[in-house]
Parts: structure tokens; sequence; C-alpha cells
């Protein structure tokens, strides 16, 4: 029997989850399909795309994804304090962004005054919207309805794109996040889909070393901050160049379970993309 989800998803425990989603069908998310020749390989796009557009929605950052030919993987950290923090207006505004509300949220947006009764449940319905904003349930929800949607009308058919439920993992230490987050963006390469982290296209590690050449870190992504300090901003107690390095190490293990690994013979990762310590 399937275990209920509010069992699987305890944030008084951890906030760091990896959630998995698989295609119900033959027909792939991406890639190619051998049979027909046909490439769904765009289709990356829209994942990634909506992924990283939620992220700015919802109170959930994206530590890590990668999108693989009939599945995604995604590493998720609900920040319930960015939530708590909002305003009734930012609350009614971010669920504006996703459905068109309540008549009342709609008239309150016009800036429409509401009266004594209509007011209290604005609030009740901001209030709801909050909860939702910090639950992976409806972030997966509408990410996978919005590509099944866009995938069943480019197939011309319809039914189930994806199985029925995710799959949730709590992460519950800095040890399991990082190891899970490694995990997770040397996907392409155990699949023997990419050689390297830089050119394992739609994942996270790509987007970060992207990144990293401007001495800059993705907007969309959960940050890394290094060692934890009294002023510390949100954001991955690690550093940076330390995750590339582990990626790549990580990466360069040959496992008899696994098709792909890193070439051995290739220079040093910082090295090869002339990326600096400093940057």
């Amino acid at each position: 029997m399937a275990t209920a989800r509010n069992q699987q998803v305890s944030l008084i425990d951890t906030c760091y989850y990896h959630c998995i989603s698989r295609c119900v069908r033959r027909a792939f998310l991406c890639g190619e399909d051998k049979v027909t020749g046909q490439s769904f390989e765009h289709r990356r796009g829209w994942v990634e795309d909506k992924l990283l557009i939620l992220s700015q929605t919802f109170a959930i950052d994206v530590c890590a994804y990668a999108v693989m030919s009939n599945h995604t993987h995604l590493v998720l950290c609900v920040d319930v304090e960015q939530a708590k923090a909002w305003t009734i207006d930012e609350v009614i505004t971010r669920w504006h962004q996703l459905f068109k509300g309540t008549l009342i949220t709609q008239q309150y947006l016009r800036g429409e005054k509401l009266i004594s009764p209509l007011q209290k449940m604005l609030e009740e319905t901001a209030k709801v919207y909050r909860a939702r904003l910090t639950d992976i349930s409806w972030f997966m929800r509408i990410l996978n309805e919005s590509i099944a949607i866009q995938a069943n009308k480019e197939d011309g058919c319809t039914g189930r794109f994806w199985e029925g439920r995710f799959k949730s993992q709590a992460l519950l230490d800095e040890a399991a996040v990082i190891a899970c987050m490694a995990y997770v963006d040397l996907n392409p390469i155990r699949a023997k889909i990419a050689t390297t982290p830089e050119n394992s296209h739609y994942t996270s590690i790509q987007q970060r070393i992207s990144a990293a050449k401007k001495s800059q870190q993705p907007n969309q992504l959960c940050p890394f901050i290094g060692n934890p300090r009294q002023d510390t901003p949100k954001g991955l107690m690690f550093e940076l160049k330390e995750y590339i390095e582990l990626v790549e190490l990580t990466g360069r293990c040959i496992r008899e379970d696994k098709r792909g690994y890193i070439d051995s013979n290739l220079p040093h990762i910082l090295i090869r993309l002339n990326i600096s310590t400093e940057n």
C-alpha cells in the first residue's frame, strides 16, 4: 500500500526532498524514440523552464535537477520562513501567477474595497494559498500537469502521461543533501548521454558551471553560501568549488551497475573550464 504523502513530507524533520517523476507510457518525455525516429528533445526545455519559473513563485528552492529521457530528478528545499514573511498581497499575487483565484481575490487585486465579511474571507483564502505555496505536492502537480498537457497536445492523444504519483525521499542531514545533489547531477553521465558535467544538458550542474565562469551563481537555483556564520544568507552550507569538484570526482568512479563515467584522462574540471578558485 502506498504511503500517504503527509507521512513522507515532514518539514519538522527536514526541508530537503528528492523527488522523482516517471512517464507511464512508452512515449518518451524527451530523447529520441528509436522505433519511430521522432525526437522529443525539445521537451527537456519545457520541463527546465517551467521548473525554474515555479521556483520563483513558490517558497520552494531548487537545489539540483536533471531532466532525463523518461523521468526527472529534483532536489527541493521548502522555505517556510520565506512564505511566512509574505504579505497577503504577495501571496494573492503569486497564486494568481498560477491560477485565476476567486472572485474575491480578483476584486482585491483590482484594488476594489472589500466589506468586512469579504475581507475576512480573503484572509482565510490567503492562508490556504500560503500553505499551498510551501507544499511540494502542489509544486509537483503544477509542474507535471503543465508538461502532460503540452505533451498530450503534441502527441494528439489523451490519458495519463506520468505515473500516478511522484516519488519523494526525505534528505535528513547535510551529507544526504549533498550526496543526493551529486547523484542527480551525474544522471546524464551515468546513463552515458553526456561525458562531462559541463556538457550535461538540462541539469543544475551545467547551469552552475555556466554561471561560475562569470563569477556568479544562477538566480533560479538555491545558492552555495559556504560555511555557516552568524550573518549567513539563505543557501546551501557548502562551497561551490568543492561541490563542482565532488561531482567531478564522483563521476570519475567506475560503477559496475552504471554504463557511464568521466574519463580519468581528462584534466581537472577547474583547469578544463578555466575557472579560477576566486570565481
